[in-house]
């Protein structure tokens, strides 16, 4: 058993120069314009004024806590701020409130609050969400944003109020005009992420309830739409399920496209301006973990889609898993990115997954950059359930978490824990990633134990991409998950639904004496360089937790830094890749908290870390203003409710 080990994965290159594309340099003038920094999915700035040499003296510059930003305060703050012309803007508390702050003192300038009532309570994804839009002419200035109830509204950026030539007095009704009936108090569909601009068009998704357990086969379908930003006139429409006559309408046997909802986007989409075409990952279909009722491959569910920005043609489109059954959907911002293959710019999208493959595709084509190989899979004995026969497997890059379930993978600190392990799973069924759910019985299997799938890999926060040096660099997760499928009874039409049969006697969590079932690292920091398809480096991200730490079987070990779970996002500057832990661990000092770390790009070492109050629940950002660089982060979890803190080098 490995008991001194060092979880420091692949080599620790020194990168070679790389002639940056001229149309990809991130962040300009020291601003954060968009959520993910630009259109790109970047998360990068050029800003080096704080550095390896000074991040560890980072102190708090101003804090905004958002308790009164609504009835009660909110224990997740999602968001990642923009800063615009010397303004900050961001939304919080549980309305969903947009606040603008001064960026140098955190001061609020005004904010914005819908009370939706009956709307409101009923939506899906309620509380802050993660973020807004920021869009300007060069004369008019505009935030637009989607409140818990599905309402998009068109905010002037300097005073806070609605833009009345917008929709109807500021505010188009999403669930309106969308191709299909909704109930406006409808709790089935909402939207969390933040839209985004492009050319003049706002880009909207579509974000549901959890799927493992839907009321029924027959959901509200997450359609993608365009709508023009100085008049709130939807421009067009694209089906996620595809309709009679529309590409994929095939894959959809047995009628199953006119009732199956859902395959919205509920995360972050991406966007070149020059090429005009918006990049889209698209969810799993209804339900999450069975699909007998929606027999065949499923376009467009768990797919990436390029459409026309103007149009909202289908341009081209790559489906990562057929007939969705894992809830590996499709969770972040496409990466735009232009590379260097053969000594040539190749245009690239990079889709970080929960797979923790990163799919790389041409994305004027949609052309795989390496080959994604068709293989067989497992079938599974679900009763009614249908199987697609091969998924597709990326050759390159390597997967960058783990991915399946064995015996190999479980805790081995010591043999006795993991003899309890071996036990444990003894009662699930194991095996490689794609081994199917199965029914839970009391006698076994209770579940198929799974990684890099509903909770693994990557999720929302997704990764961060160098323009400079074509380097990837993504935070991923390793925890097992069990798929269990159980008759419904009452509470679905469904004819299976997520959850464990009754049996006393079965495990109550994945842990062995509260330790986690699988071996650590636990949360990783990968970078992966785009043009050779090959991870750099590897380190655990995230401090040990105390209860693996100070835990009685462990006693007298040296234990290295396991890193921890959870889905947290990073940000690129000139120098250093920055990102917050997950969850609280105790300080040397005693403090209880987590750290903001940061690393060096080229080798992964540690390059400094400063101390938040709680965990990071937001993707950080930064920009400049009069002539100082600030980090901003949100912070919140059990215990603490939700806070903006910025931070800024020493006066």
């Amino acid at each position: 058993m490995r008991r001194n080990v060092s979880w420091v994965f692949g080599a620790c290159l020194l990168l070679g120069a790389v002639v940056p594309a001229a149309a990809q340099l991130g962040t300009k003038n020291g601003e954060w314009p968009s959520y993910s920094g630009d259109l790109t999915g970047a998360r990068y700035s050029p800003l080096d004024k704080i550095n390896a040499s000074n991040f560890y003296k980072l102190q708090v510059a101003w804090r905004f806590k958002t308790d009164n930003l609504g009835p009660t305060p909110e224990g997740n703050l999602e968001g990642t701020p923009l800063m615009v012309k010397g303004v900050l803007y961001a939304t919080g508390g549980t309305r969903r409130t947009v606040i603008a702050l001064d960026p140098a003192t955190g001061e609020l300038l005004w904010k914005h609050s819908e009370n939706e009532g009956a709307r409101g309570a009923a939506a899906p994804r309620q509380l802050s969400g993660r973020g807004l839009a920021y869009w300007s002419d060069g004369t008019e200035e505009r935030i637009v944003y989607v409140t818990p109830g599905y309402r998009m509204l068109a905010l002037n950026a300097k005073t806070g109020l609605p833009v009345p030539g917008f929709g109807k007095n500021g505010v188009v009704d999403l669930k309106e005009d969308d191709d299909q009936p909704i109930d406006p108090l409808s709790p089935d569909i909402g939207l969390h992420s933040a839209p985004i601009i492009a050319n003049n068009v706002v880009l909207i998704g579509a974000a549901h309830k959890p799927g493992g357990v839907p009321l029924s086969k027959t959901n509200v379908k997450g359609y993608i739409r365009a709508f023009d930003v100085r008049t709130g006139r939807r421009l067009w429409i694209f089906h996620t399920i595809p309709r009679y006559g529309e590409v994929g309408f095939d894959s959809w046997l047995q009628d199953s496209w006119s009732y199956t909802g859902n395959t919205g986007s509920w995360g972050q989409m991406s966007a070149d301006v020059d090429l005009n075409m918006v990049y889209v990952g698209i969810e799993s279909p209804t339900g999450d973990y069975y699909g007998g009722h929606r027999p065949g491959n499923n376009l467009f569910g768990e797919s990436i889609v390029a459409l026309d920005l103007r149009t909202g043609q289908r341009k081209w489109h790559y489906q990562y898993v057929h007939h969705p059954i894992w809830d590996m959907d499709n969770p972040c911002a496409p990466i735009l990115a232009d590379i260097t293959l053969n000594g040539r710019t190749v245009k690239v999208v990079a889709q970080p997954t929960k797979q923790a493959f990163l799919y790389v595709l041409n994305r004027e084509t949609g052309e795989p950059i390496w080959p994604i190989v068709e293989k067989p899979v497992e079938k599974g004995n679900v009763p009614n359930e249908w199987y697609s026969p091969t998924q597709p497997f990326p050759t390159k890059p390597p997967a960058y978490s783990r991915q399946g379930t064995s015996i190999e993978e479980l805790i081995d600190f010591t043999p006795e824990l993991r003899a309890e392990a071996v036990k444990l799973v003894s009662r699930f069924k194991i095996g490689p990633m794609f081994t199917p759910p199965v029914v839970s019985t009391p006698g076994g299997p209770l579940a198929t134990l799974t990684m890099a799938t509903a909770g693994g890999g990557s999720n929302w926060p997704g990764g961060a991409y160098d323009p400079e040096t074509h380097i990837v660099y993504v935070a991923s997760q390793s925890i097992v998950t069990p798929l269990g499928l159980t008759p419904p009874g009452s509470r679905s039409d469904m004819n299976f639904i997520a959850g464990r049969a009754a049996d006393p006697d079965a495990p109550v969590g994945m842990t062995v004496r509260d330790l986690p079932l699988n071996r650590p690292p636990y949360g990783t920091m990968s970078a992966i360089d785009l043009d050779k398809g090959e991870i750099l480096w590897q380190v655990p991200h995230g401090e040990t937790p105390d209860n693996v730490r100070n835990h009685e079987a462990l006693k007298g070990m040296v234990i290295p830094r396991t890193g921890r779970p959870g889905p947290v996002g990073t940000l690129v500057t000139k120098t250093l890749v920055i990102s917050g832990e997950k969850g609280v661990a105790t300080q040397p000092d005693g403090r209880r908290g987590a750290l903001l770390r940061a690393y060096d790009k080229a080798t992964g070492k540690d390059a400094g870390a400063v101390y938040m109050s709680t965990q990071q629940s937001g993707g950080p950002m930064t920009y400049l203003h009069n002539g100082k660089q600030y980090i901003v982060v949100a912070i919140s979890g059990p215990g603490y409710s939700g806070e903006y803190v910025a931070y800024k080098l020493p006066d």
